[in-house]
């Protein structure tokens, strides 16, 4: 029996390691199937999207897994153009997705939006970021990049820099690497530090330094994981300007890196990291994009197949 069929993706912290591994294989597998074989994974399925909030990688990267498996998407990308503007709950536009499709995907502004898409739709709904608070499906991205590229996840020591307030990719990573042995250094500005009503619980599962000089840790990390100043969540634009361009990883931070480390970003990337930082082998956070359509492709067969494939 499939577990994952037909269920929520709503937060990494329904994830055990058992069941990250268990995606891992099964993204293993979709990445070497050949394209006909792959195709007949998801055929004749179709994806709901609902995007409240812009993006550009996380709804393409749905809408390349779901057609590199044979299924097709539908859904809202731009809210101006959609009910919404005529005053539509999400409660019915949620209800009416799920008509129209087998999955749901919803990214929205507000913390709670997934779970509460989750209970009024009949069909599985998967969070695509909520508010502040999760991104479950980059953190299954950037934990099999990890593994991937250096080939483990245990006993890695691994840097989050950036902003760790607001980047809600940084909660569902955080939460994913609780279920390794892993050594973790959390660097960025003393107003950006990472929520104290996060700590507690994160703690239980994780242990980590908090720091704010990132050149104090980086020959040691084996992972860099940066993260992008999330200026539109900051409610005073003063205060964003105060912490903008804290730390930009260039050619002379790399120097001082291990020589088989690995630079990684969420993107969309701003400043934070060098241009020049690309075409070094220590840089893969393109190769990290690339992964997040196979993870979801495996994410999404995984869901709409009770047997797997």
């Amino acid at each position: 029996m499939n577990e994952f069929y037909q269920q929520d993706i709503i937060s990494i912290k329904d994830y055990t390691k058992e069941k990250l591994e268990k995606i891992f294989t099964f993204t293993d597998k979709i990445m070497n199937l050949d394209p006909i074989s792959r195709r007949e994974i998801c055929k004749g399925k179709t994806l709901g999207y609902l995007f409240y909030e812009p993006s550009t990688r996380t709804r393409l990267s749905f809408d390349s897994a779901m057609a590199s498996v044979g299924g097709s998407s539908l859904g809202i990308s731009n809210i101006e153009s959609s009910s919404t503007q005529k005053g539509e709950s999400l409660a019915d536009t949620v209800k009416i997705m799920s008509i129209y499709s087998d999955a749901l995907i919803l990214r929205h502004t507000l913390d709670g939006s997934s779970r509460f898409a989750a209970e009024i739709s009949d069909k599985p709904v998967i969070n695509a970021g909520s508010g502040t608070e999760e991104h479950p499906t980059q953190a299954i991205q950037d934990l099999f990049t990890i593994k991937k590229e250096k080939k483990k996840i245990d006993g890695l020591k691994i840097g989050i820099v950036g902003d760790l307030k607001y980047g809600r990719t940084v909660y569902s990573l955080l939460h994913g690497l609780g279920n390794y042995d892993v050594d973790v250094r959390l660097i960025s500005p003393e107003s950006l530090k990472i929520r104290t009503d996060s700590v507690y619980e994160i703690k239980k599962k994780l242990d980590f330094t908090e720091a704010t000089n990132v050149e104090d840790h980086i020959d040691e990390l084996d992972v860099l994981y940066v993260t992008r100043i999330q200026k539109e969540r900051f409610p005073d634009e003063e205060e964003y300007l105060k912490v903008k361009g804290s730390y930009v990883v260039g050619l002379d931070l790399l120097k001082q890196m291990k020589s088989d480390s690995i630079i990684l970003h969420p993107l969309p990337r701003i400043d934070e990291i060098s241009t020049d930082v690309d075409n070094t082998p220590n840089a893969k956070y393109f190769e990290q994009a690339e992964y997040g359509k196979h993870t979801r492709a495996a994410l999404l067969g995984l869901t709409l197949n009770e047997n797997g494939f």
